[in-house]
């Protein structure tokens, strides 16, 4: 098929140096043809891994040798000089050394080994960081918005911390831009898995054509009862360090991938099992809808770990342990375990929180009065939430539909009319963009616009679910009352 066709180079490559989806290993024209084959699904993340027979749960369907996974280690051992300049600036992260040395490795052109890998990666990536103030602003949400932020300047920052180190090399003055520092670090950001001797993990050739597939089941977020005791939430044992620390063991532990010292190879196993010609998924770890928008530059319609977060008053973080970062609202609109307890503690005065905290930090209800009084607090907060935001529910399901038929429009008359028709946010887009006085011969969707474009997509797609959840909690609370009050 052509997307094969047009991977030919990379396939063969990867053959050539131990990359292979057969148990055999036997020597072929392509890494793959085994178990898998890279194919195209439009409607779940692109380019990915299709089986090309029946694949069973746990079966071993890549195995990619360490000798060609991209890490500062196999650079540096390959040449002395990055590696002696690499131990002069120790402040740099293992990031922030990973991200440069994919620049000083693109930077060698033909020359480089990795050439066949590194000319296939993508061109442009949607991360948090990549988002201009418009697509920033579209997010709408407050914490979206600040996460936003953040990654940018974070961004900026490590960019800065390396300069010294691109002048000393020489690098091409085009990779020393914060362009292109942008793409280099999204690069790292949406594709490095996971080894054991670098934190900034590894770029593995062939491995990271692998699309996502969320974990099934909850991260650790105070859902898991038995995490917390009773007795350590009540004296504030627990912290916010302990519990993110908890998580990111949790995280590995989901993936359904690692390198294995026994085989010194990166080995991906299947997490179901597969019939032929069906997507073959990987599951990078736990992630909110708002962190693979961060950290990959995607989101999920439908994921079990998205987190939809609500200003609650002061109170109500004080008056029981729980971090704050497990107060949320689940996707399908039911508030965490730990929300919910959180609540029913505030609900009640403060002299009887220490008598009944034992229920509360169970799941238990306190009393129907006390119930009624949590779901019509959470109701109100979201529905003061939803008033708050400039657009609707509806308005943003109609402009997701505008923004769809723009992008597939390619006739400078029909996208004149659209043009013209549309108002409000759209307008403020296409101004954002210079495409409001061209002329009809010049107007046409540029790479740089439709990159935008997508972009702005993600951001209304990612308020949009946020809505939806807080409307679908008020029906919870709402359903909740009337159970409670029959």
């Amino acid at each position: 098929m052509g997307t094969e066709e047009s991977f030919g180079s990379l396939l063969r490559w990867a053959a050539d140096h131990g990359i292979s989806d057969s148990v055999d290993q036997q020597t072929s024209h392509s890494c793959l043809g085994d178990s898998l084959c890279v194919c195209f699904f439009p409607d779940a993340g692109g380019r990915g891994l299709g089986a090309v027979r029946q694949l069973n749960k746990g079966e071993l369907v890549l195995r990619v040798p360490k000798s060609v996974l991209f890490t500062t280690q196999s650079l540096s051992l390959e040449d002395e000089k990055l590696a002696r300049a690499l131990k002069r600036y120790p402040s740099l992260s293992s990031t922030q050394k990973l991200t440069f040395c994919l620049l000083y490795e693109i930077g060698k052109g033909t020359s480089s080994w990795w050439l066949p890998y590194l000319k296939h990666l993508p061109q442009s990536y949607d991360i948090l960081a990549t988002f201009g103030e418009f697509e920033k602003q579209a997010l709408q949400v407050d914490y979206g918005i600040w996460a936003t932020e953040k990654a940018a300047l974070k961004s900026l920052m490590e960019w800065r911390g390396v300069k010294g180190l691109m002048e000393e090399f020489n690098i091409k003055n085009q990779l020393q831009t914060f362009k292109a520092w942008l793409w280099a670090s999204a690069t790292i950001s949406s594709r490095a898995l996971y080894v054991p001797w670098d934190e900034a993990g590894c770029l593995c050739p062939v491995g990271d054509l692998f699309n996502y597939a969320a974990p099934e089941g909850e991260s650790i977020d105070g859902t898991d009862v038995s995490f917390f005791s009773p007795h350590a939430s009540l004296n504030g044992d627990i912290t916010t360090d302990e519990l993110h620390e908890e998580q990111r063991d949790t995280q590995w532990a989901l993936t359904d991938g690692g390198f294995e010292e026994d085989v010194s190879a990166y080995c991906f196993y299947a997490r179901e099992s597969y019939k032929k010609g069906e997507q073959v998924l990987l599951s990078y770890g736990t992630y909110s809808n708002l962190e693979l928008l961060e950290y990959y530059g995607f989101l999920l319609q439908e994921n079990p770990n998205d987190k939809v977060f609500i200003p609650l008053e002061h109170d109500i973080y004080n008056s029981s342990s729980w971090p704050k970062e497990s107060l949320y609202i689940h996707q399908n609109g039911n508030p965490s375990f730990s929300l919910l307890s959180a609540l029913r503690l505030w609900a009640t005065h403060p002299n009887k929180r220490r008598g009944v905290g034992h229920l509360a930090y169970s799941g238990s209800q306190l009393s129907v009065k006390n119930e009624i009084l949590v779901m019509q607090l959470l109701s109100k907060n979201c529905l003061t939430v939803l008033n708050n935001l400039p657009t609707s529910v509806e308005e943003d399901n109609q402009l997701l539909c505008n923004i769809c038929k723009i992008q597939d429009l390619q006739v400078p008359r029909e996208l004149r009319k659209m043009l013209l028709t549309y108002g409000g946010e759209f307008s403020a887009f296409l101004e954002t963009n210079g495409v409001v006085n061209r002329d009809e011969a010049e107007l046409h969707l540029s790479g740089k616009i439709k990159r935008s474009l997508e972009r702005w997509k993600l951001a209304v797609q990612w308020r949009l679910l946020y809505k939806k959840a807080l409307v679908d909690c008020i029906s919870y609370c709402t359903r909740t009352i009337c159970s409670l009050s029959s």
